[in-house]
């Protein structure tokens, strides 16, 4: 299967990936001796590439829409700063590091990427698959993202999980750079579960590259601040695919009148699991702030990165050594300890006009 899949891009794509190889990755991992470890140069090559698409659109096409269609407007963006690190850190470090000194060797364990022209996954289930490549790789996207609904709704429900979770959906400035605001023991467990159903499924590693940077792409945009509905693109639009006022209602401050409200939209980039699944909210009212009404998830606003990933994991060791903490269902933590106490034992919620100079929806 070319990548992209075009013809012309593929080839200028090629030619990229190859340049790349032999002016960078290679000079590189031949300086650090890391040659043996890491295989196939090419495919850092297309992950440093895929990197660099990523921030531009984020930075020179996002960003922008954000100050021209804002769907808040803030007297500061201080908040966002750290979702700004966070992404520079992960798509320049983090990741290219974490997939090939721990996904790919953890893909060949399991058997994946091994030099051999036998089908795999579903092209060996279904062997008719093995002509159409476009329509092989549609069901690999429909699959992951099912994936993806399953295990978002899971770290919700799960205390231990949405201990570390809670993390990304404590910002009160949610924008274009707040996709990766992850606690990064939750990205290696969401990356080890993803990696494991490509390898069932028989994914290749290109295509792997692009199903993620399709869905990383989708999530940047539909986490930001824009005033764009999806639906004025066409009737069926927010149908069709996750934008940011689908997204939005997601990450919406809890509504002490209507405490389980906030438990919708999961859906990463096909909003399908949603309406399939009884949890997509559409609806017309004001928008509500972004946030969460428990005061110990919230102080993640006041800290910066390191202090961020150190709380999270506190939290996150306070439930998963309790038994609360394997029992499903909405909980706040308390001290001491980060103890996960459900909602039905849990402290009123925060008012929406906790922030000083808060947020002004347009």
């Amino acid at each position: 299967m070319a990548f992209p899949p075009f013809d012309f891009l593929g080839q200028q794509w090629a030619g990229a990936v190859d340049w790349l190889t032999v002016h960078l990755v290679v000079p590189a991992i031949q300086g650090l001796d890391l040659a043996a470890r890491l295989g196939d140069p090419r495919e850092i090559a297309e992950a440093v590439l895929i990197a660099a698409i990523q921030l531009f659109l984020i930075g020179g096409v996002m960003r922008p829409l954000e100050s021209l269609l804002p769907a808040e407007r803030w007297e500061d963006r201080r908040h966002t700063t750290v979702d700004r690190s966070y992404t520079l850190l992960m798509l320049l470090g983090l990741f290219p590091l974490f997939s090939f000194l721990v996904l790919m060797p953890f893909a060949h364990m399991l058997g994946g990427g091994a030099a051999t022209d036998e089908p795999s996954g579903l092209k060996a289930w279904i062997p008719w698959f093995g002509d159409h490549p476009y329509i092989l790789f549609a069901v690999y996207y429909v699959i992951y993202d099912c994936v993806y609904y399953w295990m978002h709704r899971a770290q919700h429900v799960l205390p231990w999980w949405w201990a570390m979770h809670s993390m990304h959906h404590s910002q009160r400035q949610m924008s274009c750079w707040s996709n990766d605001r992850s606690h990064y023991l939750d990205g290696m467990l969401q990356s080890f579960i993803l990696a494991s159903v490509g390898l069932a499924m028989g994914v290749e590693p290109s295509e792997f590259a692009l199903l993620g940077l399709l869905s990383e792409l989708v999530q940047n945009f539909s986490h930001a601040n824009v005033a764009l509905r999806l639906g004025k693109l066409g009737k069926i639009g927010e149908r069709l695919m996750v934008g940011p006022r689908f997204h939005r209602n997601h990450h919406m401050l809890r509504d002490p009148e209507r405490p389980l409200r906030h438990n919708c939209n999961f859906g990463q980039v096909l909003p399908w699991w949603d309406q399939l699944f009884g949890t997509a909210l559409y609806h017309d009212e004001p928008l509500r702030p972004t946030g969460v009404s428990d005061p110990e998830v919230d102080a993640d606003n006041e800290r910066g990165l390191v202090a961020m990933q150190w709380y999270t994991l506190r939290r996150f060791w306070g439930a998963v050594t309790r038994l609360n903490g394997w029992k499903p269902g909405d909980v706040s933590f308390s001290m001491p300890g980060y103890v996960p106490v459900h909602d039905e034992a849990a402290p009123p919620v925060l008012a929406d006009a906790r922030t000083p100079g808060g947020a002004q929806s347009t």
